[in-house]
């Protein structure tokens, strides 16, 4: 165990982050989620439950591919992508889903509710509560419903209830102050299956220790086919699950670069951009203390992005905490450049990168083309884009 695994401390802070801001009558609810979690997280008989799921049920673990041809294409950097794309449900979701409703099984739950927002997580929690035999109702703001329509029937196909969040921006924010409110309207028997390292303690722990399995898997993958290490790692980011999933089995490596990825959008003017620890200050917002898109007010600010799943004006915890520390560096990347990545990844490679992935995709061929010929690029691929093609082809240009 690394020292950046020892937090949250025992007062639930990433440093100068996270905690649970709640009303006194609520956190109780939390820490029964925390002692619970706490008391099985290491037994034998959990791991072992779960590690039957991944291997069996996802499919873990997701390969390793050497990107050869936009490679060569750029002609420096080694651009290595982490597949999972390729888990059962497309993404990277599913990792924590799977030991989220395990956990909601064990604690006697009898449903499950959650957020999403370009519906990755909504599908991977539906999957996951069929296969527990678990009810599942999904939160999602309308304007993503509109976008992501093929996520939103596999939602539905799988027996799960798909609210439409029709208040404020009608997108994933909103989508969280629905699901949360659901969740304290019923606490006993419904268990909160958050979509990423985000909210409240226990959840960001709890999320974070799910998807360490990719950085776990990454380590001795990359070693096995390269002899050596990555030079670099690029993940994009808002609530990053898919991030903290493969750069927490190097943080420990000073000599591995990391790269953080958000979206500037349309511009870096106010709504149109959804980059939180470029232009966010430290404040509160559901139930955590972290960087804001903020108000002077403490508000939170409109947001942009062409990626559902980054539309959001905060981030995890510990994202915070490694911005500050400087261990990963966060870079933004616009829309443009993350629709040409996704049509260039899709041409050179015949692999299709959800809008979220293409983002941390972009930022990898403008690192690869700084680097020496011998230098590496390890992107965890966090997601596929069948969900993203008909809205893509509806609103851009096919380059020819």
């Amino acid at each position: 165990m690394n020292h950046y695994d020892i937090i949250p401390d025992t007062n639930w802070y990433f440093w100068a982050y996270g905690w649970q801001i709640l009303p006194p009558s609520i956190i109780p609810i939390f820490n029964d989620i925390a002692k619970f979690y706490l008391s099985i997280k290491d037994t034998t008989e959990f791991k072992n439950e779960l590690m039957y799921y991944y291997k069996h049920y996802i499919g873990r673990p997701s390969p390793i591919f050497y990107a050869k041809n936009l490679s060569e294409k750029i002609g420096w950097g080694k651009m290595y992508l982490k597949r999972e794309d390729l888990n059962h449900t497309w993404a990277h979701k599913i990792n924590h889903c799977i030991g989220e409703v395990l956990i909601a099984k064990k604690m006697g739950k009898t449903k499950v509710i959650a957020e999403t927002g370009a519906g990755q997580h909504g599908v991977a929690l539906a999957t996951a509560c069929a296969l527990f035999d678990m009810p599942c109702e999904i939160f999602m703001g309308a304007i993503d419903i509109d976008k992501e329509r093929p996520n939103v029937e596999k939602i539905r196909l799988l027996w799960a209830k798909v609210t439409a969040v029709r208040s404020g921006t009608q997108t994933l924010k909103d989508a969280v102050d629905a699901a949360l409110g659901a969740f304290l309207n019923d606490p006993e028997n419904i268990f909160f299956g958050i979509w990423s390292v985000v909210g409240p303690h226990p959840f960001p722990m709890i999320v974070r220790d799910l998807q360490r399995i990719v950085g776990e898997e990454a380590r001795d993958q990359f070693v096995d086919q390269t002899w050596k290490q990555p030079d670099n790692l690029v993940a994009c980011v808002w609530g990053w699950s898919n991030a903290i999933g493969l750069f927490s089995a190097f943080l420990e490596d000073e000599n591995i670069t990391m790269y953080g990825i958000e979206p500037s959008g349309k511009s870096l003017n106010l709504g149109e951009h959804a980059a939180t620890l470029t232009l966010g200050t430290p404040g509160n917002l559901h139930g955590m203390h972290t960087y804001v898109l903020q108000d002077a007010e403490g508000n939170p600010q409109p947001v942009y992005s062409v990626a559902s799943g980054l539309d959001y004006p905060w981030v995890w915890p510990q994202h915070s905490f490694l911005k500050d520390s400087g261990r990963v560096h966060y870079e933004i990347i616009n829309d443009k450049e993350c629709i040409e990545a996704f049509y260039e990844l899709s041409r050179m490679e015949w692999i299709i990168p959800a809008l979220e992935s293409a983002h941390a995709v972009a930022f990898a061929m403008k690192l690869a083309k700084k680097l020496s010929s011998e230098k590496t690029i390890l992107v965890n691929l966090s997601g596929r884009g069948d969900k993203d093609v008909d809205f893509v082809l509806r609103t851009t240009t096919m380059p020819i």
